[in-house]
């Protein structure tokens, strides 16, 4: 075979087995979490008609110049799912029957043929919770909840940034935005932080944006008046106060309900702006040793209902959580990275059957162990699970079988013991 042929294709990985550890982990905590707060599971096929997801009320135009399309052998045309958002719709518009609200989640593979760098592949995993079927700000306050339920799970601390697309868009129409370039101009604030207000002026007129609404921006910038209190009282559109009603029922929602989290009102968060019709917001580690979000969402109360075009009102909200992104956040926290394949090498010297049905006997009681199956010598296979970090190693010898007894090596310490068969299993417990 030409070494030509070994190679992955670009913007995939091989995960190998430390580092996949760690991503099942993430994904079993999310999972756990998940389940904890009521979400039902639910997985879609990768595989879509490329018209659904091509659809207007899918990831729109920019989104589609990423997606993978093929055929099969009856020539219909496919495509590999962009996002877990649109088989979610279909799925909703495919069960009429369904009892609303629905609450599911769903970790599995998306595939986008864009730009690779530093974290970001074509193939990646994406773990998303959506509830379908109220409009209650509820809804967000239990998302954003179960978001810190999970970071602190993972050892992971963070806070989470709110705006409501209502509010902003009502703050940019009263200061004279037109419509059609409100998405350049909420494209330019969003960078407010990183530019400040002179790189948003200068932005904004690259965007090609009127030099009066330059001035009428770069004014209210200045002013500083950017807190809700300041926003409800300087504009009285219809649209910024119910913008500002519901993040005020959020906040609230969230402090009564003693939910443990730092969460931050940030007026120029716009997050997609095609989908989203109400509440956003970002999640990013305190200590932002990575500069992007590790979760994300949104409210999009109208995308269902438009997409199946069946009369009905589907309200939504949903929360995305990336695990590549938590697997490098992970990374920069060694402790957090400790895993290990098996919690025992029961290493059998001329026992192999009696080695098996001990090996057995522990995984019953809820451990990890790995036989040796390969008949190292005795001083490879200490080697061996030093190198694998495995803490224990169980010598089972045909002198220890006559004796009823067991070789345990604690590999932390060096040290090793004999102890009788029946009490290996409560010590190895107590030992872990």
């Amino acid at each position: 075979m030409e070494n030509g042929i070994l190679r992955s294709v670009k913007g995939t990985k091989d995960f190998m087995p430390q580092e996949q550890m760690i991503r099942n982990r993430i994904r079993r905590t999310l999972e756990g979490v998940f389940e904890a707060y009521g979400c039902k599971p639910l997985e879609t096929p990768m595989i879509q008609y490329y018209d659904l997801l091509a659809s207007k009320y899918g990831g729109g135009e920019e989104i589609l110049k990423e997606v993978y399309r093929l055929s099969d052998q009856g020539e219909r045309e496919l495509a590999l799912r962009y996002d877990l958002t649109v088989p979610l719709a279909k799925v909703v518009g495919m069960n009429p029957e369904m009892r609303l609200p629905f609450k599911r989640y769903e970790i599995g593979k998306v595939f986008r043929d864009g730009p690779v760098k530093p974290g970001r592949f074509r193939e990646f995993i994406q773990c998303d919770v959506d509830i379908v079927g109220t409009s209650s700000m509820l809804a967000e306050a239990e998302l954003i909840s179960m978001a810190f339920a999970s970071f602190q799970k993972l050892d992971l601390e963070v806070y989470v940034e709110v705006n409501n697309r209502k509010l902003l868009s009502g703050v940019l129409q009263e200061l004279g935005v037109p419509e059609e370039l409100s998405g350049d101009v909420m494209l330019s604030l969003d960078k407010l932080e990183k530019i400040g207000v002179d790189g948003v002026q200068e932005d904004l007129r690259e965007r090609k944006v009127e030099e009066s609404i330059v001035a009428a921006i770069t004014s209210f910038l200045k002013s500083g008046a950017l807190s809700l209190e300041q926003l409800t009282e300087q504009f009285s559109s219809s649209l910024v106060q119910e913008g500002a009603a519901e993040l005020k029922q959020l906040f609230a929602y969230v402090q009564e309900a003693g939910v443990n989290g730092d969460v931050r009102f940030t007026p120029f968060l716009a997050r997609g702006l095609g989908i989203y019709t109400g509440t956003v917001y970002e999640i990013f580690l305190q200590d932002r040793s990575i500069s992007s979000s590790i979760g994300s969402g949104g409210r999009y109360d109208e995308i269902i209902g438009r997409f199946l075009g069946d009369g009905r009102e589907y309200p939504a909200v949903g929360i995305s959580f990336g695990l590549d992104v938590i697997l490098t956040a992970l990374a920069m926290l060694p402790a957090a990275l400790e895993e290990r394949a098996a919690d025992v090498l029961v290493v059998p010297l001329g026992t192999e059957a009696a080695s098996l049905a001990l090996a057995n006997q522990l995984r019953a009681s809820g451990m990890k162990v790995e036989l040796e199956l390969t008949g190292k010598r005795l001083k490879k296979a200490l080697d061996y699970a030093n190198k694998e970090q495995i803490p224990f190693v169980a010598i089972y010898g045909e002198n220890e079988a006559s004796s009823g007894n067991i070789v345990i090596r604690d590999m932390r310490r060096g040290a090793e013991q004999v102890m009788p068969l029946d009490e290996m299993q409560q010590w190895l417990y107590s030992a872990q």
